[in-house]
């Protein structure tokens, strides 16, 4: 283990003892290390800070800028400040030394017949019948609770009241945990899939609620690459500035509770919290971006703002 590896090793250890998760940093910094010891440079410097992280800073397929290297260079960052304190020829990179990320993209807002429509061309195309029942419900389920993928494949069949008609996701994004009440349509959709899962793949021993063809869990990789198929045969989204993806399906959750608060002219601004609650939030100023993201809300959120809420009719 060279001096650099031992020093990542000690860096990581103290930050997650003081709380911090550190998981993209544990992602970048063994391959920062490994670029500066093939290097023979013996620290951290702002060139060779900036050469790294430009490794993965250009045009993809899609004519973008990779995100990559902005974050890469917060993860060196953190690593100087660190090295600073023990090698005084640490040079920590400056602040804004990489262009920030470019501006987010706009969400595909799906209708519910565009939802309809994926799911009933899983049911249809997707073979053998497992597999099938599978990707519907699946889809559902992220239509349905605004999940994110990674918690809707993580689930666990005990993960799942069903007197209560509640999940619970276990230690999503940021280590929280939090309980997910669900429709009784959608609990009842859950309740299908798992009878017809148990009786198509009886010798299954896996914990997972959703389970591939061999009974193991779904791996993201494999659920995206199916979706995107799913979407490219049934024709949804043809033609929108930006391609629908499966994150998609909890920004269109979010921006129609929204929506259907606003129309009822509810108090929005008391029920944000119950809302970043529900969708694992760390705070309600992170469920606030939603606002952007369909020209109605955008424009029902100004007029609101430009209106007391004593003010607004019942």
């Amino acid at each position: 283990m060279s001096t650099l590896e031992q020093s990542l090793a000690d860096y990581l250890r103290l930050r997650r003892s003081l709380g911090h998760q550190m998981n993209e940093a544990a992602w970048h910094l063994p391959g920062f290390v490994a670029y500066l010891d093939a290097h023979q440079i013996t620290t951290v410097t702002i060139e060779a800070s900036l050469a790294w992280a430009q490794q993965a800073s250009t045009p993809n397929d899609f004519g973008r800028v990779s995100t990559i290297g902005p974050r890469r260079m917060t993860a060196a960052r953190g690593f100087a400040r660190y090295l600073a304190g023990i090698d005084p020829h640490t040079e920590v990179p400056p602040l804004g030394l990489m262009p920030h990320r470019p501006p987010s993209r706009r969400p595909f807002i799906y209708t519910t017949t565009d939802i309809d429509t994926i799911m009933n061309c899983a049911w249809r195309t997707l073979s053998p019948p497992s597999r099938a029942a599978t990707y519907y419900t699946l889809i559902g389920l992220l239509a349905a609770s605004g999940l994110r993928i990674g918690e809707a494949i993580k689930l666990d069949r005990s993960d799942v009241d069903w007197a209560q008609g509640v999940l619970l996701i276990r230690e999503s994004k940021f280590g929280k945990s939090r309980l997910v009440p669900l429709h009784p349509s959608a609990g009842q959709a859950l309740q299908d899939y798992a009878q017809l899962r148990d009786r198509l793949q009886p010798r299954s021993d896996q914990l997972s609620f959703f389970t591939s063809t061999k009974g193991t869990r779904l791996l993201y990789a494999c659920v995206w690459l199916t979706f995107r198929q799913l979407v490219t045969t049934s024709g949804v989204g043809v033609g929108a500035p930006s391609p629908p993806r499966l994150h998609d399906l909890r920004h269109t959750l979010a921006v129609t509770t929204l929506l259907g608060w606003y129309r009822a002219e509810d108090n929005v601004q008391a029920k944000i919290p119950w809302l970043s609650t529900y969708l694992g939030h760390r705070e309600p100023s992170h469920t606030y971006t939603y606002l952007s993201a369909a020209p109605e809300l955008l424009a029902l959120a100004a007029a609101r703002r430009d209106t007391p809420w004593r003010e607004v009719p019942r």
